[in-house]
């Protein structure tokens, strides 16, 4: 059976963490994880080396795409999240299966557990979207037993997802003051920075996401505009600016149009991290 932990205080930057939270509860992004890219969450969780004994907390968890697979494998699994709304669509997806689930709200930022809690650690696309990325690391590393794995998938700034968002940019808000741009995490440099001399054994890999869940450009858009948080987000701030709304279909249809390989299939890269904590 699965269980939910009462949820913790948010004690950085309030107001962030809200617009976060509520931005994640827009939408559908269950159907984004189970319908578009289901197979990433089956990646991380096998390079984690989740296995019955194992004690893995999954950052940033969401609805549970790594999560899940995780305790299929057997592993103890933790999902955290800041977004409560989709830890419930989670938790019914593991007791629909019968898995043994803890499900908790909690912030990257400032994780709720105890140090060296955890076997291995791992987030799906998912602690890329903190802000503080120096302070999710540490909280990772810090919760992480020595000699436990970190598992970490994150889209790349080259790739489809951070041309997307980099598409976005010109239409919605500047980001606050220290907010750094999710993509950096895609990069094998800055994770490296991140992580310091606190991790060895590490392995950064570049791979391409098979995404065949739309037609063409337009399914694509269609869906991202209702289903997408941060697509969602970026379409309500241009309610009363139709011609900018306009603007944004159009750069978003060309960018999906030229990575179409035929037929809407696309390949969507992300890079793979593990590391070992000294």
């Amino acid at each position: 059976m699965s269980t939910t932990s009462t949820p913790s205080t948010f004690d950085l930057r309030p107001e962030l963490k809200d617009r976060h939270r509520r931005m994640w509860a827009l939408g559908d992004y269950a159907a984004v994880a189970d319908q578009v890219i289901p197979a990433l969450g089956r990646v991380v969780a096998d390079a984690t080396g989740a296995s019955p004994g194992h004690r893995v907390l999954d950052v940033a968890a969401g609805s549970g795409n790594a999560s899940l697979p995780a305790a299929r494998a057997g592993a103890d699994v933790v999902a955290l999240d800041l977004t409560p709304e989709l830890l419930t669509i989670g938790e019914r997806a593991a007791a629909d299966e019968g898995l043994a689930i803890t499900w908790r709200q909690g912030d990257a930022e400032s994780l709720p557990f105890q140090d060296a809690e955890f076997d291995a650690v791992m987030s799906c696309v998912g602690v890329m979207f903190a802000p503080d990325h120096q302070r999710c690391a540490e909280e990772m590393l810090r919760v992480l037993r020595p000699g436990g794995t970190l598992t970490l998938a994150s889209w790349t700034p080259e790739g489809f997802v951070g041309q997307m968002f980099a598409a976005m940019k010109p239409y919605v808000p500047a980001p606050p003051a220290g907010f750094q741009p999710p993509p950096l995490w895609g990069t094998e440099a800055h994770v490296r920075g991140l992580l310091g001399d606190r991790v060895e054994d590490v392995h950064a890999t570049r791979a391409r996401l098979p995404v065949g869940a739309f037609a063409d450009a337009g399914q694509f858009l269609d869906f991202f505009r209702a289903r997408y948080g941060p697509t969602v987000a970026a379409y309500a701030g241009l309610a009363q600016t139709p011609d900018r709304a306009a603007a944004l279909d159009a750069d978003l249809l060309a960018l999906a149009r030229d990575h179409d390989l035929g037929g809407g299939r696309m390949e969507w890269e992300y890079l793979l991290v593990t590391a070992r904590r000294r």
